[in-house]
């Protein structure tokens, strides 16, 4: 095996966490302002030098091997660590507004839980948290960073992708009890269903298991019945009290399968072509304030995302 400098692995790692964080060897490029073809000459470099392959090359997709996913669980935290320290030493002692909107399932979820570690790493920050469904249009001026659910596009802004997102069914384990075995997707019919209206803006709010059980070959089942609620929290409260069956995002709902609290009782997950994306101006990250918030918040999406298993029953969602 031929010796590779530190400035060569440093930099090919860079381009497999780029790859890796984004599952598109394209959008890597687009990150590093390189050519995809550079992007997969540098990853082949590196699984060369490794001996084991790190991704595995599928049909308009790309998927991290094990290797992969453990190169990427070493990797980044020991990167973000150092991109988090450059960013303070930038900053120097940073303090004042950073002006955040978001979600308010992803911010009730996922970033509230978080953001005692960004207070302690950066206590003269403050954020000013706004939530906003995605409804209500982005205007300049009216935020520093905006965290979205959209396909990534995101026409007079720039974006960071945090997140793809998965949907699946979901109950609560007591649901289940004195009732028929709910094995496939054709016994749902002995099952109320929870509905999360704001799921597919635009469209019936039946949407999301409509679109769910078409992506995994279950068009027939029929859903138009049960409980409609318009946010994604609250829909996952009512199934944890066993009121129905909900689908689930996998980037909201890991604490409550974790502890037991709602279980999954389908392996088929379904790709919906979404992504939670950071959204901000351009020259936005000029700020050091504004830099340090999104490299945290893109540091806590990579690590969650490292953290999570892939599920090997993932299948693309209808239209996606």
């Amino acid at each position: 095996m031929s010796p590779v400098a530190p400035s060569q692995a440093h930099a090919r790692l860079r381009v497999f966490l780029a790859a890796a964080h984004h599952l598109s060897f394209t959008r890597a490029g687009e990150e590093l302002h390189i050519t995809t073809g550079a992007v997969s000459q540098q990853i082949k470099l590196l699984e060369d030098w490794l001996g084991q392959r790190l991704f595995r090359r599928r049909p308009r997709r790309i998927e991290l091997t094990d290797a992969g996913n453990r190169l990427l669980a070493a990797a980044d935290p020991a990167y973000a660590a150092v991109d988090l320290m450059i960013g303070r030493l930038r900053g120097g002692a940073l303090s004042g507004v950073v002006r955040v909107r978001t979600l308010p399932s992803f911010l009730a979820t996922w970033l509230v839980p978080r953001l005692p570690k960004l207070m302690r790493r950066f206590p003269q920050l403050e954020l000013q948290l706004e939530a906003e469904d995605s409804s209500r249009s982005l205007r300049e001026g009216e935020f520093d960073l905006a965290i979205d659910l959209n396909d990534g596009s995101y026409p007079g802004f720039q974006s960071t992708v945090l997140l793809e997102e998965e949907i699946f069914p979901v109950c609560a384990p007591r649901l289940l009890e004195g009732r028929p075995p709910l094995d496939s997707p054709d016994d749902l019919r002995h099952y109320p269903l929870l509905h999360d209206m704001t799921a597919w803006r635009g469209s019936t709010p039946y949407a999301e298991w409509e679109r769910y059980l078409k992506a995994i070959g279950a068009p027939q089942v029929e859903v138009r019945r049960g409980y409609m609620l318009n946010r994604n929290h609250i829909t996952m409260q009512c199934a944890i009290a066993g009121m129905g069956v909900a689908i689930a995002r996998r980037t909201l709902i890991t604490d409550e399968l974790d502890s037991g609290r709602l279980v999954a009782p389908f392996q088929q997950t379904v790709r919906t072509g979404k992504r939670y994306c950071l959204v901000y101006s351009a020259g936005a990250l000029a700020d050091p304030r504004v830099a340090t918030v999104h490299d945290w918040i893109a540091a806590e999406a990579r690590g969650a995302q490292a953290a999570d298993t892939p599920e090997p029953h993932a299948v693309p969602a209808a239209g996606a």
